[in-house]
């Protein structure tokens, strides 16, 4: 039987279509109702409770990122390794771009329906959703110039023929948010005669034209076929530059969040136990306004916090990182942060405009580069270029050579905050590996990102493991996520509070969403030992006579508790009584 469609959910989809379709709005929502049920979506249970809890936790990886062909394609690498290392830590495998593409290492799709067949099949990607839940990426901004989309578009054929962007180079768009030094604007040849069209990142990756809504019904339907597929989180690539207004800015453009608001309502109806998270790497005001009211993106992305961070870390002043905290609003009621340190791409410094002192910033940068890493610029509408982001694995950029232990020790605080901050947390493959500086592949390619996409043989990558200090890191990372999902005040709509207590010191607390538990979490920024008072201590945990300390799984009477805390600890810290 298919799933009942509310008068009230049609309507809030009729009201997104008028706003951006206009007099044809009848048509589509006809159009989209005959679609519902298509993939047999109708099976997909409805969750009776909240869509998340505190065993909520995100592998990202490529489909490719592990490889070894005795047990066959990529993804049953990944799948085999996943199995082995991260059941009970990891429930949540997000699988970057594993369509066909032609550059920028799968974000240039040239046919969303496929799997790219050397990295495996659709069957491969169902199985490792029999295991573990699924994230994927709806590349919507942009195609490969590869793709048969735009193979029609340069003969003329319906109804591709007008899915992209043509322009006139002769006008100004000096306003136009550039995230690249490329040309916006490429020229080719089409059946027609000479054409321009839209890229906003590069010439192999043509922007959309979300103003047809054949484009939205294209993506409708992928959509449908990767929630068929096993997809419980959509995450949307570079959704900030969707449409276009060629005399202003082209990104947050009103329509843009009319889009978003629209895939939410159609996810409500088709899938409502589907997360919808947004990818905007963007300063902190405008990455947030995704939430909308509620009724946009479930989940965005916590953009200021691996550069904040890592510059606390890396100067052993957790004071921006303080404030930063102190100052976060909670997100909007069923709405939560995406936790994270690294991912696929670089660190943006456009997340920490306003939060960090120019001097601090350059500092920074200067940091990542004796690190190993490399900047990445973009143009600015007077043609200047400015940095954008840090090219670096976040292992390499907390490292200490001297002392790889301390550093260690270091780069797990790093993680441990991240884990215990609100919302949900998601784990680079080369973070949980500890992976060093590909340098190789970012000199060979040109490409600085791949400096932190380093492809393992899982033979070289068991070999990894076992060295002294990354066996520290990865047994040390799996039993912090195992440890973790047995404590509520770690559910993501768990509330949090941030405390000024000391420069060297990050702190804050957490408390369980029915006030049963709360977990105090401290950590030491400095290379030195730093004392944390104890009656501070004692008065955030009730007077308990006790503390179960979670990281080491201790339990401490408050008389005995040490109130000195090695360089780089940390703690969370429970009450008994």
């Amino acid at each position: 039987m298919i799933r009942s469609v509310s008068r009230e959910q049609l309507q809030r989809v009729r009201r997104h279509l008028i706003h951006l379709y206009g007099g044809r709005s009848e048509q589509l929502i006809e159009r989209f109702c005959m679609m519902i049920g298509r993939y047999g979506l109708e099976e997909v249970t409805i969750p009776s409770s909240s869509i998340w809890d505190e065993h909520d936790t995100i592998l990202i990886s490529y489909a490719d990122s592990l490889i070894d062909e005795s047990i066959g394609k990529p993804l049953s690498a990944l799948h085999s390794f996943a199995n082995q290392h991260l059941k009970g830590a990891i429930r949540t495998v997000h699988l970057l771009p594993f369509c066909p593409w032609s550059s920028d290492d799968g974000f240039s799709v040239i046919d969303y329906r496929k799997v790219d067949v050397d990295s495996g099949d659709w069957e491969d990607i169902e199985q490792l959703g029999g295991d573990f839940n699924l994230m994927f990426d709806l590349v919507l901004n942009h195609c490969s110039s590869e793709s048969s989309w735009f193979s029609d578009y340069i003969a003329g054929i319906e109804p591709a023929r007008h899915y992209f962007i043509e322009a006139n180079p002769k006008l100004d768009y000096s306003l136009v948010v550039r995230p690249r030094t490329s040309p916006l604007l490429t020229k080719t040849r089409t059946r027609s005669g000479e054409s321009h069209v839209w890229t906003t990142f590069s010439s192999d990756q043509i922007d959309l034209n979300w103003k047809n809504p054949e484009v939205l019904f294209e993506f409708i339907d992928i959509l449908m076929l990767y929630i068929s597929k096993g997809m419980r989180i959509v995450r949307l690539d570079a959704v900030a530059f969707l449409w276009k207004n060629i005399s202003g800015k082209s990104i947050h453009e009103p329509e843009t969040h009319e889009i978003v608001c629209l895939l939410r309502d159609i996810l409500e109806i088709i899938a409502p136990q589907t997360i919808l998270l947004t990818e905007t790497n963007v300063p902190h005001a405008e990455n947030v306004s995704y939430f909308g009211q509620g009724d946009e993106a479930q989940m965005v992305y916590q953009f200021s916090l691996p550069p904040l961070l890592m510059h606390g870390l890396a100067t052993g002043n957790a004071t921006f990182l303080t404030k930063w905290a102190y100052e976060l609003k909670p997100p909007p009621e069923g709405c939560t942060f995406f936790n994270f340190t690294a991912s696929h791409d670089g660190i943006g410094l456009r997340p920490i405009e306003g939060l960090l002192p120019d001097s601090e910033a350059a500092s920074l940068i200067k940091h990542v580069e004796s690190s190993g890493g490399r900047i990445s610029w973009r143009t600015m509408p007077d043609g200047t270029e400015l940095p954008y982001e840090l090219n670096i694995t976040y292992y390499s950029a907390l490292t200490i050579l001297d002392n790889p232990q301390l550093g260690a020790q270091r780069f797990l605080c790093s993680q441990a905050i991240m884990l215990s901050l609100r919302g949900i947390p998601g784990i680079y493959i080369h973070s949980l590996t500890a992976s060093s500086n590909d340098l190789q592949a970012a000199e060979e390619s040109g490409i600085n990102r791949r400096i932190n996409r380093h492809k393992w043989n899982l033979p070289e990558l068991d070999e990894h493991l076992k060295d002294p200090t990354t066996k520290l890191v990865f047994d040390s990372y799996i039993q912090m996520l195992r440890r973790r999902s047995n404590h509520p005040a770690f559910h993501p709509d768990a509330t949090q509070e941030v405390f000024n207590l000391n420069p060297r010191l990050f702190v804050h607390s957490r408390t369980s969403v029915s006030n049963d538990e709360i977990i105090l979490c401290i950590y030491n920024f400095s290379n030195s030992t730093e004392k944390i008072d104890a009656a501070f201590v004692s008065e955030q945990l009730g007077n308990a006579p006790s503390y179960y300390e979670v990281l080491s799984a201790r339990l401490i009477t408050s008389q005995s508790f040490n109130t000195s805390l090695k360089p780089y600890q940390s703690l969370w810290l429970v009450a008994r009584f």
